[in-house]
């Protein structure tokens, strides 16, 4: 199991993972045991498994979804989905020689009873996983009396690509004296970071006067429905001397965005900076992100490959690298590594890679860089870019923030390659379409976005894109990238017409 993204074009069968890493330094450490991404490949393994056993959780049956409620509720709620799979701590314990700290699992709810053996293991398997990215720092640890709680997020995902997201709250756990943190980790198939940093806070309040509270209040979270984008989900909950309290859930209206926070994004860089790491996002290239904190790492990570919508990251994607798994630097494929500054040395010997400081007491923003990042970007669409994330300052909300930056380069996309499906081919007899590449970018006007664009279609993310497009059926399509298509050629004629 990684924190990784792995697709595969359609027909073809899931890759072996193990052999993408052969070539790869570091198989073995010096001690002669297995190498970091070989131990990496052994995590990965098990889920190649459950898809072969056809494994499936001992979960009960699913609630309810809207089929079984009346038709004014339809539309509040996603169909049989839980909030979360199930809620851990994570504890830093001595190991038995007491010379360091070690993370351990020691409180999980729901318990998944009555589980074959094989089921077991491979559970087991997956807690020692989220236990490595609860404490990615590795074990040199010591007491404290104070630390201050943080977020963040990771994602577990499976040989075929299917993600369930790991949410952690780090904090100081109640008492005296000198003590370690702990981590309370959510895992769920919904990425929507914002709301699960409130139920994060909820459980942080709840430990704070007894772990006890924390079963009642996730109970009644896993027993209510998941609402549908822009809706609200209200839960009961009691606590001693405060009674019963009514928690507001709510998903942003932008489904699509909310998973992100780019205020985190620009507090760290400036726009030219952000449009630099955008053109080397575009065309796939190695990027790794430096931090200390462990919430700007996730969050950067998470709103550069929203930075691509409607185009998804298709390659190695780890929002915090644990210290056992650095080796990963080394791969020669494109990826987004999010790396803590003091592990910074064992990344700076690479090559062909842009390493990106994040840090408030930084000297420069890129450490390194393949040198021509600022001469990707079509000159005139990258200053309609910045001139649109002006807008950005005149927004009071986080969605409106979302929204205006996601918007800017969304319309960039629009003006580079939005005229797509007029170059999908369809015959007669019906099936899937043909895209005419050449005669797609030959029709660009523009030199510079020609050659832009002519890059950009040799990337995975469009060429997973045009293949989904190839197996739709000709017609309108639904979707907000086709419907700021439709607004730009509307714009486009409106503009052609007044000329004449």
């Amino acid at each position: 199991m990684s924190e990784t993204v792995t697709r595969r074009r359609k027909g073809q069968g899931p890759k072996n993972l193990q052999s993408r890493w052969t070539a790869i330094p570091s198989g073995e450490d010096e001690a002669g045991r297995p190498g970091a991404l070989k131990r990496l490949s052994a995590m990965w393994s098990s889920f190649r498994r459950h898809k072969r056993d056809g494994f499936k959780d001992s979960e009960p049956p699913e609630l309810p979804g809207p089929a079984a409620e009346n038709s004014s509720r339809q539309h509040r709620y996603v169909s049989g989905q839980y909030f979360f799979e199930y809620l851990v701590v994570v504890s830093l314990k001595k190991t038995k020689d007491g010379s360091s700290y070690e993370p351990q699992i020691t409180y999980q709810f729901p318990k998944k009873d009555g589980m074959a053996k094989y089921q077991k293991e491979e559970e087991e398997k997956t807690l020692k996983a989220i236990t490595l990215f609860c404490f990615p720092e590795g074990i040199n640890w010591a007491p404290l009396t104070e630390y201050p709680s943080e977020t963040f997020s990771f994602v577990l995902t499976e040989i075929d690509g299917s993600r369930r997201n790991g949410y952690c709250r780090r904090l100081l756990p109640g008492g005296r004296g000198a003590r370690p943190p702990e981590a309370y980790c959510i895992i769920s198939t919904l990425a929507c970071f914002g709301l699960f940093s409130k139920i994060l806070e909820e459980v942080e309040k709840r430990r704070q006067i007894s772990t006890a509270m924390i079963y009642p209040f996730m109970q009644k979270l896993r027993e209510a429905p998941f609402p549908a984008p822009g809706h609200t989900v209200e839960i009961k909950s009691f606590i001693p001397e405060s009674g019963t309290e009514i928690i507001s859930l709510t998903r942003p209206l932008d489904s699509w965005l909310e998973h992100v926070n780019f205020a985190t994004l620009f507090d760290c860089l400036t726009d030219e900076e952000v449009l630099l790491v955008f053109a080397a996002a575009v065309l796939e290239r190695r990027i790794v992100f430096i931090a200390e904190e462990l919430g700007t790492l996730s969050q950067i990570i998470h709103a550069v490959a929203a930075l691509l919508y409607p185009f998804t990251w298709q390659h190695t994607m780890i929002s915090i690298v644990p210290e056992i798994l650095i080796d990963v630097v080394m791969a020669p494929t494109p990826y987004l590594l999010g790396v803590q500054k003091h592990l910074l040395d064992l990344v700076t010997d690479q090559t062909d890679l842009l390493v990106v400081d994040l840090s408030d007491n930084k000297k420069e923003t890129f450490i390194a860089s393949v040198g021509d990042e600022s001469s990707i970007l079509p000159p005139k669409l990258k200053s309609e870019i910045l001139e649109a994330l002006g807008a950005r300052q005149k927004a009071s909300t986080v969605e409106e923030l979302n929204r205006v930056v996601s918007e800017a380069f969304l319309l960039f996309f629009v003006k580079t390659v939005g005229h797509f499906r007029s170059y999908v081919k369809h015959s007669r007899g019906g099936g899937p379409g043909v895209f005419e590449k050449r005669s797609f970018y030959k029709a660009i006007d523009s030199k510079t976005t020609r050659h832009f664009v002519k890059l950009f279609l040799q990337t995975q993310m469009f060429d997973l894109f045009i293949q989904e497009v190839e197996q739709q059926q000709p017609g309108p399509q639904q979707g907000i990238f086709n419907k700021k298509i439709l607004e730009y050629q509307e714009k486009k004629k409106k503009e052609k017409a007044k000329k004449h």
